[in-house]
This record gives C-alpha cells, sequence and structure tokens, in this order.
C-alpha cells in the first residue's frame, strides 16, 4: 500500500469537521506554493532611510573614522 493511500485511508477514518479541516490545509498549501517566489525574498535595506545612519556626523573628533580607530585600540591595547 503507498503512502498516499493510507493517507486516504486515515483522511477517510477522520470525523467530517476533520477531514475539512486537512482539506483547508491543503488548499492554503496549494496557494502557497503558486505564489511567486520574490514575495519570499528579503527586502534589501535602504541605508538613506535608517536612523543610524549619520549619527555621528556632528562628531569633530571622528572626522577621520581611520585614525580615530587606530587611536582607539592603541590607547585601549596597550596598557
Amino acid at each position: 500500500m503507498s503512502d498516499l493511500d493510507r493517507l486516504q485511508e486515515d483522511v477517510i477514518s477522520l470525523p467530517k469537521e476533520a477531514q475539512q479541516t486537512i482539506i483547508d490545509l491543503v488548499s492554503f498549501l496549494k496557494q502557497q506554493q503558486q505564489q511567486p517566489n520574490q514575495d519570499k525574498l528579503p527586502q534589501p535595506i535602504i541605508f538613506d532611510n535608517q536612523p543610524v545612519v549619520g549619527m555621528w556626523s556632528d562628531r569633530t573628533d571622528m572626522t577621520n573614522s581611520g585614525a580615530w580607530v587606530r587611536q582607539t585600540r592603541t590607547q585601549q591595547w596597550q596598557r
């Protein structure tokens, strides 16, 4: 007996309400599979609209971020 035959027998043995639940579930799954996959892909982040972009723009000690990082590392790690 195949899996589909067993599944059919199992579904038939259930009460009518449970059978309807299975029918609804199968319909839902079919609908999910028919939707384009683009809906499921993550959307790219537009950094221009993010509140963190430019949050330190007014800091004069960070005008050269590379130099600031080097200086901070030197101060913190060479003790």
